[in-house]
């Protein structure tokens, strides 16, 4: 649609061009304020067509970026689920942007409330590497359905991904309706100065804390899709044969480069030997030959690949049991693959459980009893996700009801983040705000309260001069108010 956009930003030109894209989108919103139905449709359909037409071609820059990226896992977690939102928003499009009636109280009769969602205006997107295409565009379904303009900026650890985001969006959207932003982490600081009106940022914790202090300078609104440690709590009662492939299949999506993989497993300290035995076990029959398999990711680079062979280190030089699958097998820094690795005997000293993963490693942690289980979860920053794994089911609500997290899969793992009717969002240092679905309209929608007074209302019997029909009516309400 529009000429190919320049390459990255950077240095002294990077503010001014930022500037000029934000103020043409602003420009533009104030020309159309409210898009209509046929708008907003319009545009989630051109952004499901660029996703269909250009899969080849993002299976190809992921692998490129990662070294070795499994072709299923980027067709089934990125451009699937991208596409299931865009279809699913404009399923459910009309309904959203009905204004809602709400009831009004009797003292307030004979009027009439409603509650009408309105577009905020431009929406500014910055997307992380871990899954550069769904992280980006899962986001920008939700503000162009709300029927704001939006600028993403995605991550500069996988140029050839944000490259082609950038061509094929420019190709598809006027620059003034979507556009994309390719730099360093200077140009992601000045992107989060821009005065938007509202930000998205995911990420990690650190570069969170950044962001918000950037948005706090303009009064913009955040959400905030960060990470932690999110469990997978094995109750005694847990069938081991269901549990294992299941954690296993969770944790080494993507080699365990997923904001919602189980970070660790929290297991009765009767069963750990068990639990180890069915874990390898499924892991072997998932991946019977991790380090050659074309459906094993590769770690991103070289940085990320060496902090998580010095976690694996460390808690073995700590008195921690390594476990690898196949048994024996050393991380490979020519392909940058590690082994799935299990890491038995754990303990909060270890740099394993201080710190996200972000990768195939899985540290065990024992406890006696499941209240036990449930402080060493609480103890801990509230996580991104949670993963209880019981049978009995008094078992399985008291871990829900005395656990905070952002979000739940009971008896599997990361299902909760591809239902579109779930808002899907941390809480405390996991994030802030949520998003998918409707949930994710909201978020990019300022939900306006409307009332309409009709032209004979009681109400004038409220207005100076005061005197004793004031009190009488005041009485009055306070009396229906109870």
């Amino acid at each position: 649609m529009n000429a190919p956009p320049p390459a990255d930003l950077t240095g002294p030109t990077a503010a001014a061009e930022l500037r000029r894209r934000f103020d043409a989108q602003r420009a533009a919103h104030a020309r159309e304020p409210n898009p209509g139905l046929a708008v907003r449709r319009d545009r989630l359909a051109r952004l499901l067509a660029l996703v269909r037409e250009r899969e080849a071609a993002f299976v190809a820059a992921i692998d490129r970026d990662f070294g070795h990226r499994s072709s299923h896992e980027t067709r089934l977690a990125e451009l699937y689920i991208v596409a299931s939102e865009a279809r699913h928003a404009m399923a459910h499009l009309r309904r959203w942007m009905r204004p809602r009636r709400v009831r009004t109280p009797i003292q307030l009769l004979p009027g009439r409330a409603y509650v009408a969602p309105q577009p905020l205006g431009v929406a500014g997107i910055v997307s992380p590497w871990n899954y550069p295409v769904q992280l980006a565009l899962a986001p920008a379904v939700a503000a162009l359905a709300a029927g704001n303009r939006a600028m993403l900026k995605p991550s500069e650890v996988t140029p050839a991904t944000s490259a082609l985001l950038a061509e094929a969006i420019a190709s598809r959207f006027a620059e003034d309706e979507f556009t994309v932003v390719t730099g360093g982490a200077e140009t992601g600081a000045e992107f989060a100065r821009l005065p938007f009106d509202h930000l998205f940022f995911t990420g990690s914790t650190a570069v969170g804390r950044i962001v918000a202090k950037s948005a706090a300078e303009n009064l913009t609104p955040v959400t905030l899709e960060l990470g932690g440690k999110s469990p997978a709590f094995v109750d005694a009662s847990a069938d081991l044969a269901l549990v294992a492939p299941r954690i296993a299949a969770g944790k080494l999506l993507n080699a365990g480069q997923t904001c919602i993989a189980p970070d660790y497993a929290l297991v009765p300290a009767a069963l750990a030997d068990a639990f180890v035995a069915a874990i390898a076990g499924a892991v072997r029959r998932l991946y019977p030959d991790p380090l050659r398999s074309d459906d094993y990711t590769s770690i991103v680079n070289e940085r990320h690949y060496a902090r998580l062979v010095a976690l694996i280190d460390e808690a073995r030089a700590k008195g921690a049991r390594v476990v690898t699958v196949p048994d024996g097998a050393v991380p490979d820094p020519e392909t940058r693959r590690i082994p799935p690795t299990l890491l038995v005997g754990v303990d909060d000293g270890m740099q394993a459980m201080r710190e996200e993963i972000f990768g195939p490693i899985l540290p065990i942690e024992t406890y006696a009893t499941i209240d036990d289980g449930i402080a060493a979860v609480s103890r801990r920053p509230r996580p991104l996700a949670l993963y209880v794994f019981a049978q009995d089911r008094a078992a399985r609500e008291r871990i829900l009801a005395r656990t905070i997290a952002g979000g739940v899969t009971v008896n599997d793992t990361l299902w909760h983040f591809a239902h579109e009717g779930l808002p899907f969002g941390g809480v405390g240092a996991s994030g802030i705000g949520a998003y998918h679905g409707e949930t994710g309209f909201r978020t990019f929608s300022h939900m306006k309260g409307v009332f309409v007074q009709p032209r004979v209302a009681a109400a004038k019997l409220l207005h100076p001069p005061y005197g004793a029909t004031f009190e009488k009516v005041l009485s009055l309400l306070k009396r229906v108010a109870g």
